[in-house]
């Protein structure tokens, strides 16, 4: 039986953006927007898109990797996608530019790539039309991330080209905008009718 993959199938979050809410619990996670990247039985990834890293920039880590014509990229944050393998890096991208089988398609028209191809494109003269550098992401175990939901802690609505990559300082505040929610009423309190 052919079943479409998990990352975009009905019923998970694939392609879809978690936004924290004040319920969250965990420092790490505080003010943030999670772009989800995989969710399925077994386990959900997920990158946080709007922690810009102090002090790293795009232009610098290329240029560290040795990839040719890093200092014509602009000169865009790299940003912490999570608390797992912060050592490894992802890009999420419009599909503009792939890179074959290494490039998943994750929704809303746009790929994670992974491999040292996608660093060249980002430093060719046909990158990727938008793409973000990230470092990191965030895993949850079989049912731990619909736990959380359940007990408040995300928010989730659809992702769009604009909010994933438009201004690190307003995402969250726009895509719980998208919920026709205001952060400034949101709270720390829950309760249960």
């Amino acid at each position: 039986m052919n079943r479409p993959p998990t990352h975009t199938a009905a019923g998970y979050l694939g392609g879809r953006l978690l936004i924290a809410s004040p319920l969250i619990g965990d420092p790490r996670f505080d003010r943030s927007v999670v772009f989800m990247c995989a969710h399925g039985e077994d386990s959900a990834m997920g990158l946080i898109i709007n922690r810009p890293m102090t002090g790293l920039r795009l232009r610098d880590l290329l240029d560290q990797l040795d990839v040719a014509g890093a200092q014509a990229v602009p000169d865009h944050p790299v940003h912490d996608g999570g608390p797992v393998d912060r050592d490894r890096g992802f890009v999420l991208h419009t599909l503009d530019v792939t890179c074959g089988p290494a490039t998943l398609s994750v929704g809303a028209g746009l790929g994670l790539t992974a491999t040292r191809e996608i660093l060249d494109a980002l430093a060719s003269h046909s990158p990727p039309r938008r793409a973000l550098m990230v470092l990191g992401y965030a895993g949850w175990e079989a049912g731990q991330l619909e736990d959380e939901i359940a007990a408040n802690a995300w928010l989730v609505c659809d992702a769009d080209e604009a909010l994933v990559f438009g201004d690190d300082e307003v995402k969250w505040a726009r895509a719980l905008g998208t919920l026709g929610v205001t952060p400034e009423y949101l709270t720390g309190a829950s309760g249960h009718a």
